[in-house]
């Protein structure tokens, strides 16, 4: 039976176990011996990391050709026209090429989530907003050039959802064993 943990990456956490650099990797927080990663998150961003040992489901949960989804909030820098998230949902050309066609909302409030360690700049004068994207792939920042291409810098980005798994009820550092059935649903 696979086991997959649901793990609340915090911000400037690596998501390996070797620290690099003077940033911390994973094995601070008690996670159990033989898990690796079913994806990553870049150090400045936090949320939802999931780990499996089972080799086959961590190629079915990253490879872009399982369309697997991941939903990110997003706190971005001015507020977003209708166009700007026409634009993230029909595809953004990036510099290695147009990424998928993508679900891309204006959240109505801003989401309950803890406070980061250290909190985002704040300017009295610049609005922000929070944007929510549901990605079939996964390339390096791509939620934060995709932001940046279309004009709102990404300030905040949290990984809220993996498939059906959320990371409703789990503090940052904190992880839970999942079924591996939840991590494939959508």
């Amino acid at each position: 039976m696979p086991r997959v943990i649901a793990f609340h990456k915090p911000y400037g956490v690596l998501s390996q176990f070797t620290e690099h650099d003077g940033h911390p990797g994973l094995t601070g927080f008690g996670l159990p011996a033989g898990v690796y990663a079913a994806g990553r998150l870049d150090r400045d961003s936090e949320g939802l990391l999931l780990l499996t040992d089972d080799g086959a489901l961590q190629r079915r949960l990253t490879d872009p050709r399982f369309g697997h989804p991941r939903t990110y909030w997003a706190q971005v820098e001015g507020e977003p026209a209708a166009e700007a998230l026409r634009r993230l949902a029909r595809g953004v050309a990036l510099r290695d090429g147009m990424t998928r066609p993508c679900r891309a909302r204006l959240l109505g409030a801003e989401p309950d989530l803890p406070p980061r360690d250290p909190p985002i700049r704040f300017r009295r004068s610049v609005p922000t907003a929070w944007l929510e994207l549901v990605l079939t792939e996964g390339r390096n920042r791509q939620v934060r050039r995709m932001t940046a291409a279309v004009g709102l810098p990404t300030l905040r980005l949290v990984r809220w959802a993996v498939g059906g798994l959320t990371l409703k009820g789990l503090a940052p550092g904190a992880w839970r064993q999942v079924p591996a059935a939840a991590a494939l649903s959508r």
